[in-house]
């Protein structure tokens, strides 16, 4: 066999970044979805550049290096991706000037550059500043070796160059006026004399309107520029002192740590480039030129102005008939298991499951885990009605969801003062199972309401992201699911057996081992043998490792992978039975799926976790068989659809090149859009 090889996990991240710049690039993508594809992808970058290349400064910084050896050279590595980084940035450009605003303007809508607005139009931009920008644009005055201005993390600002009217004077001066698209929207609507819809930029109001800020100087340029900072917790020791306590002291230094990434526009002067580099305390690794504007992840919230043929077809949330039919939510439970398939069905039952909760007079007791949670949710406003109406509720709070830390302890605080038990974050692990029970006690019988999810309890992404909701009463399910709940109420200090689910940290790994080891043994006698996985990442190197080695025994692999995928697909002598695709499309696909053969008695498990080493080994997740044989062909046949997209599939090769998977299916299959009519169509008993 050959030496194992694989791609690096942040050049492979970028990969899949790259397919989300292709979504912008695709014509047959309506247009303003287009745009906001866009948005994504910088969204995207923004957080790589906050964490990921963020390490990579700490690391060449510091010389820390973590416990484990590095197999790579992280000023390599960092150059490596900048240089991707750079390539992409292009393309975006391209994208956008060459292809998209051209065809806004054919569907009359214009974004305005100042010198293009008419007289009407530039009183009006005066005015607005004048009136809801001026208390936020904090202008100052640059000079080298002074107290330097503080730059927000992630924030616009305007970079002026200018010089005094006094006669015979060529003194040049700097200066840095705010953007402040954190108060106000980024494109603000244009008062216009036509038909047409015409936006301007909040970068442009202000240079419009720069000058009334510094009289007595001529502004010869502006620039804008942004600063991106290290958004990293470092915590060095989880496993003393109070955890909680270092997690907000860490949350407080987040929007003040080292510049990871200063954004500039690449027409600067060079002097002006020097003075602020020095001045902000930015090396040349961290310095990224883009064009005109930055902060295109504002993309998201570009106006439509009720064009909505400019946007995609909706697919609105289907109802799932056997609870609507049912006489209660729980009284269908009782009766089968079932399988809800998000967000081609509706969210709802999720929701009502734990309203139902709150306010049946049988239910004792409530049980949860929470991840990421939304800013108003009904889900938690329910725990906290059921508290308050006497029953025992237990929620397990994940406060190293990052970016979402702080709205998890203000939701903890306020489950807490309502009589919730609430018990926070591990040391050295997360949380990311997704799970709930319910318990009722009718006539002195008790019975338990299990929920598992590939997704988080979180209404808004349960719009847009692909998952699978799963209802049970099978006592397989809840008495693993209640054993690894008592594990979390006693802070991980108890050990557990698990019977049924697979659970991180405790046989996870060695049971997903173990199954593609099946696969190995047939493979080896002969037989059929084959893997199905999709999942988000796929990073850990001991799994790909006993990948490649099935794949050389002669089980047939299909990977799924929307995301970072090590794994180097269809070498050789290495992974010639491994085929691999990623989509990328109007849904972001979240859920995670194992599929083994086992000798014709198919295994199949739905799971949070990703195979990557942090959710295999340092994380609590859980992993569920389907034993429903209506449930399973559900999972199969979505499975089989995505195999056969040929419309948003990519290929996963060796060069990372986002082929555009085809197929001969005519017409071809779009398996996000077949799967809503899948659903659509499906008929119960």
């Amino acid at each position: 066999m050959k030496q194992m090889k694989f791609f690096n996990r942040d050049v492979s991240w970028l990969a899949f970044n790259h397919r989300v710049l292709q979504e912008a690039q695709d014509p047959s993508v309506p247009l303003l979805e287009r745009l906001f594809f866009l948005g994504i992808y910088s969204s995207n970058l923004d957080e790589f550049f906050k964490i990921r290349i963020a390490s990579l400064h700490y690391i060449i910084r510091t010389g820390k290096r973590t416990q484990k050896k590095l197999d790579f050279e992280p000023k390599t590595l960092l150059k490596k991706l900048l240089d991707i980084v750079k390539k992409q940035q292009v393309l975006f450009s391209k994208i956008f000037e060459e292809d998209i605003v051209p065809n806004l303007k054919k569907n009359n809508i214009h974004i305005l550059r100042r010198l293009e607005l008419d007289e009407a139009q530039s009183k009006w931009v005066a005015q607005y500043f004048h009136d809801h920008m001026l208390p936020y644009v904090q202008p100052v005055l640059l000079f080298k070796n002074m107290v330097r201005p503080f730059l927000n993390n992630n924030e616009l600002y305007l970079t002026i160059q200018m010089k005094e009217m006094k006669k015979n004077s060529d003194n040049l001066y700097y200066a840095i006026v705010k953007i402040p698209s954190d108060h106000l929207p980024r494109f603000v609507e244009v008062p216009s004399q036509s038909a047409q819809k015409s936006v301007i930029l909040l970068d442009d109001i202000v240079r419009h309107s720069v000058s009334w800020l510094f009289p007595g100087f001529q502004i010869l340029d502006t620039y804008s520029i942004k600063l991106t900072r290290d958004a990293e917790l470092y915590i060095d020791d989880e496993f003393s002192g109070d955890l909680m306590a270092k997690i907000k002291q860490s949350l407080m230094k987040r929007n003040v740590g080292q510049a990871s990434r200063m954004v500039y526009d690449l027409a600067m002067p060079p002097k002006m480039l020097t003075l602020l580099k020095g001045m902000f305390q930015v090396g040349d690794l961290e310095m990224l030129p883009e064009k005109r504007y930055h902060n295109k992840s504002d993309f998201l919230s570009f106006p439509d102005f009720g064009k909505n043929h400019l946007k995609n077809v909706p697919l609105p949330p289907l109802p799932y008939p056997p609870f609507k039919e049912a006489e209660s939510i729980f009284k269908a439970i009782e009766q089968k298991d079932h399988l809800l398939v998000f967000p081609f069905h509706s969210y709802d039952p999720v929701i009502d499951y734990f309203r139902l909760a709150a306010t049946d007079p049988f239910v004792t007791e409530i049980k949860v885990t929470q991840y990421r949670v939304s800013h108003s949710s009904p889900i938690m406003e329910a725990l906290i009605e059921a508290a308050e109406a006497g029953k025992k509720v237990f929620v397990f709070i994940e406060v190293k969801a990052r970016f979402d830390e702080e709205k998890n302890l203000k939701w903890g605080e306020r489950l807490e003062k309502a009589g919730v038990k609430v018990h926070y974050s591990l040391p050295g692990r997360k949380v990311h199972a997704k799970m709930a029970v319910v318990t009722r006690v009718v006539k002195k019988v008790k019975t338990h309401y299990t929920y598992l999810s590939t997704g988080n309890f979180n209404e808004k992404t349960a719009t847009i992201y692909s998952d699978f909701g799963f209802f049970s009463t099978k006592p397989a399910y809840y008495t693993d699911i209640l054993k690894l709940f008592d594990y979390l109420e006693h802070d991980g200090l108890k050990e557990e057996i698990y019977e049924t689910i697979l659970v991180g940290q405790s046989n996870l790994r060695e049971t997903l081992s173990a199954m593609v080891q099946q696969e190995i043994s047939s493979a080896k006698k002969g037989q059929k043998a084959s893997i199905v996985l999709k999942m988000n990442s796929l990073e850990d190197k001991e799994m790909i490792k006993q990948l490649y080695y099935a794949s050389e025994k002669g089980v047939k692999i299909k990977l799924i992978i929307r995301g970072v995928c090590c794994l180097i697909p269809k070498v050789k002598g290495m992974s010639s039975n491994i085929s691999a695709i990623s989509i990328v499309d109007r849904f972001l696909e979240h859920s995670r799926v194992f599929y083994f053969h086992n000798q014709g008695q198919p295994k199949l498990y739905l799971s949070s976790a990703d195979w990557m080493e942090r959710n295999l080994s340092f994380r609590v997740e859980t992993s569920f068989p389907l034993f429903d044989p209506d449930c399973i062909k559900i999972v199969k046949d979505i499975l089989n659809l995505q195999w056969k997209d040929g419309v948003k599939a990519r290929i996963i090769d060796a060069t990372l090149s986002n082929r555009y998977r085809v197929n001969k299916d005519n017409p071809p299959v779009h398996s996000q859009v077949d799967t809503y009519f899948y659903i659509k169509n499906l008929t119960y008993d």
